[in-house]
């Protein structure tokens, strides 16, 4: 299902008197389930794809969403560069090829600084300051949400 979609039926469950929505389409089955000012969803693939689960659960919007996040990415000093879109990190151009930046690099803004591959689309992340690289925050291969930080510059 598409993250906008997704999205838009969990807030319409939270902004209404619904207290729970069940959904089944070919790719799976969504169930929102509201109670306590938090909203829960339930994404399960179905079993003839071989897959139990995705997220077995997900709680939006409410603080412990907010303390559930690692504790590498709560408040690093300097300026953080942060994912434009969901999609795969990638800290090189290619497999085996050299990173784009290392810790203490000195950067420029517009310098490319990752790749984030989005439906099977490159794109080239470009740091919006300059300034030196003092931590690579995700690992290459690794999935990214939007607004997720990726580097810290000083």
């Amino acid at each position: 299902m598409d993250l906008r979609k997704l999205k838009t039926l969990i807030d319409l469950v939270s902004e209404s008197n619904v207290s729970e929505l069940e959904i089944t389409e070919a790719e799976g089955k969504i169930r929102i389930v509201k109670g306590g000012g938090a909203v829960v969803q339930h994404y399960a693939m179905p079993m003839a794809m071989g897959a139990q689960q995705i997220a077995p659960q997900m709680t939006a919007p409410s603080a412990e969403l907010a303390t559930a996040a690692p504790a590498a990415v709560a408040a690093p000093a300097g300026h953080t560069v942060k994912s434009p879109m969901v999609g795969t990190f990638y800290r090189a151009p290619s497999p085996g090829a050299k990173p784009f930046v290392e810790v203490g690099d000195t950067i420029k803004e517009g310098e490319t600084v990752c790749i984030i591959e989005a439906m099977k689309i490159l794109n080239e992340i470009e740091a919006d300051k300059s300034g030196t690289v003092v931590k690579v925050l995700c690992e290459s291969g690794q999935a990214v949400e939007y607004g997720q930080p990726l580097f810290v510059i000083e």
